[in-house]
């Protein structure tokens, strides 16, 4: 730390502490959440990473509690950011928002770890660490793989991207990386301004929802080439989505219709 309270990183983000990886990535997160959480929840949105209330626990002290208990590794908790991209670019209607997050946590952390790393923990130790039941865990990998397409990996240099772009965005300007400059230059903000919608330059650059539709807003991803991807085509809900649908809005005390298209 120096005289002025910031925190000095190292230039990879491999040298970093993982407890400030932790702060970044929650930071980041909890901004993503907000932006989402006022987009009003369609029965076609529903997935199976939706809980029924928001957890009680803060996406900083579950990412403490992963790492505490499982000794992820830090390449793991990047690829999460990774993922939140791909899966916000494959499923059009996916958002990560206060109801998805933590499952989607867990789900990440658990498929990379066994997919990426030499050692890793069994369902049992990530579903009690995640606070779900084994069985909706194991529900939770198959559908993560799916909506990947079972791409676990990305190359060193986009991880090396997330980990300076999250520097670079924290709300709270504690931290920089050391030998940088503290001012993003020109070509920087050009940079930033060419790629598509980023959640990390929400503040700046992301048109603001108005809660009307979902099409209506741009894609919340954090850093991707989608031109790479191959989105799903929006479909309709399901019975089983309807059914689920309509036990949230029975479990939040709402009118079946309220949170949902109106016509």
């Amino acid at each position: 730390m120096d005289s002025s309270g910031r925190v000095a990183l190292p230039a990879a983000f491999e040298d970093a502490d993982i407890d400030n990886l932790a702060l970044l990535i929650a930071d980041m997160l909890d901004r993503l959440i907000a932006h989402n959480d006022q987009i009003p929840l369609l029965p076609e949105s529903l997935t199976r990473f939706h809980s029924r209330t928001a957890p009680g626990i803060s996406v900083l002290d579950y990412l403490r509690r992963i790492i505490k208990f499982t000794k992820v590794e830090k390449t793991c908790l990047l690829l999460t950011l990774h993922y939140v991209d791909q899966m916000c670019s494959r499923m059009p209607l996916f958002t990560l928002s206060s109801l998805t997050c933590h499952r989607f946590i867990i789900a990440s952390i658990a498929v990379c770890s066994k997919g990426l790393c030499d050692t890793f923990c069994t369902n049992s130790l990530y579903a009690r660490v995640g606070g779900i039941p084994v069985a909706e865990l194991n529900v939770l990998e198959r559908e993560f793989l799916h909506a990947i397409d079972w791409r676990l990996t990305c190359t060193r240099e986009v991880l090396q991207e997330y980990y300076v772009n999250l520097v670079r965005t924290d709300s709270t300007g504690t931290f920089y990386i050391a030998g940088s400059e503290s001012i993003s230059s020109d070509s920087d903000i050009e940079s930033a301004s060419s790629r598509s919608a980023s959640p990390m330059d929400i503040q700046v650059r992301h048109r603001p929802s108005l809660g009307i539709l979902p099409s209506t807003r741009e894609a919340s991803t954090i850093l991707i080439d989608t031109a790479t991807l191959a989105p799903q085509a929006p479909q309709g809900p399901t019975i089983e989505q309807n059914m689920a649908f309509a036990a949230l809005q029975h479990s939040l005390g709402r009118p079946p219709g309220e949170g949902g298209r109106t016509t």
